[in-house]
């Protein structure tokens, strides 16, 4: 699994927590706070399924290598299961 941290790394290397990334329950963490927007002013906050879809998009236009690409989807498609039940 380091090998999606490390995607997940590269896809926001200046994100704020992203290089102390070291367990998937952390990237877990990080990636309910994105799909939930909670960085963002309550106003302008976009829905967990809109905020998916730009991770999606970001994924597959990102340089990983496809392994990576199809396990760091399944890791938001299993995050976005629990925000949106």
């Amino acid at each position: 699994m380091n090998d999606v941290i490390q995607a997940y790394q590269s896809l926001f290397p200046f994100r704020q927590g992203t290089k102390s990334l070291e367990t998937i329950d952390q990237l877990k963490a990080s990636i309910r706070i994105e799909l939930l927007d909670e960085l963002t002013h309550p106003r302008v906050r976009k829905s967990p399924a809109e905020k998916l879809q730009i991770a999606i998009d970001r994924i597959e236009k990102s340089a990983i290598c496809l392994p990576e690409k199809v396990k760091l989807k399944e890791v938001y498609e299993d995050v976005y299961q629990t925000v949106n039940s």
